[in-house]
């Protein structure tokens, strides 16, 4: 049996027929009644088969090939930080008469008031002429954002439309933007420069917070520049252990005896 059961797993039955040898010996069975009374309280039906034969297939009987291990797809995607959007600046802190430069993931920006297009934009804090910091130029009278350096003035777009040192037909000059918007009172941004992400927020928007979306709720937007990680400030919020030493007189805190 074990022969057959072998040889069944690797080659089909069709096969195994065509190559069958002659049996190589047959078992009777019969009937015998036991002398035991105890094993003839129990009555047996009689077998339907009388003969079993032994055969053995000349076929091969290697081991067949192990099965290819299935791989699964490797599902862990790394996370980007450079695709999702960050909050910059509540409105109430902004200026729409001056440029605000900050510092976010590491980018240099700057945010300013788009009057012609009545938007906030956000752009790398670099002149493309001299590398200037556009932060600390300004908005001129035709709501272009100026560099301090040489005067160069661009529009939302990024597109300079002047340089006062050269003719009005030069070279064509565009700032590093970044895609931004609006929402809760708040400047988001979405930090790549990427163009495929140029058109982001038709397809995805900043989240959703309910107790900034319903005005029942009660809340207090401010700024603060703190010079670490979020990694760093998320640990401090999380340790309670630290309020009536670090902040103490401005949370109530009972020192333990």
């Amino acid at each position: 049996m074990e022969a057959l059961r072998s040889a069944s797993t690797v080659t089909p039955p069709k096969v195994i027929t065509a190559h069958l040898s002659k049996p190589l010996f047959s078992l009777s069975f019969t009937q015998k009644r036991s002398k035991s009374p105890l094993l003839n309280l129990t009555q047996f039906t009689k077998s339907k088969y009388t003969k079993f034969n032994v055969i053995s297939p000349s076929v091969s009987t290697q081991p067949a090939a192990p099965p290819e291990e299935e791989t699964e797809p490797d599902t862990d995607e790394k996370f980007n930080w450079f695709s999702h959007w960050y909050p910059l600046m509540p409105v109430c802190d902004l200026d729409k008469r001056a440029p605000h430069g900050m510092k976010v993931l590491g980018l240099y920006v700057v945010v300013w008031w788009d009057k012609n297009e009545n938007e906030w934009k956000v752009f790398d804090d670099r002149c493309p002429h001299r590398l200037a910091p556009l932060s600390e130029g300004r908005i001129d009278q035709w709501g272009r954002l100026q560099c301090v350096y040489h005067g160069w003035c661009f529009n939302g777009s990024g597109d300079c439309k002047l340089i006062p040192q050269a003719p009005l037909d030069g070279p064509p000059h565009v700032l590093v933007f970044y895609p931004s918007t609006m929402q809760y009172d708040i400047v988001w941004f979405w930090p790549s420069t990427d163009p495929q992400y140029k058109e982001i927020l038709s397809k995805k928007k900043p989240p959703y917070i309910l107790e900034l979306a319903y005005p029942s709720y009660a809340f207090q937007t401010y700024y603060r520049d703190i010079p670490y990680g979020y990694e760093v400030l998320i640990e401090n919020l999380m340790d309670p252990s630290h309020f009536q030493y670090a902040h103490r007189g401005i949370i109530s805190a009972k020192e333990p005896r």
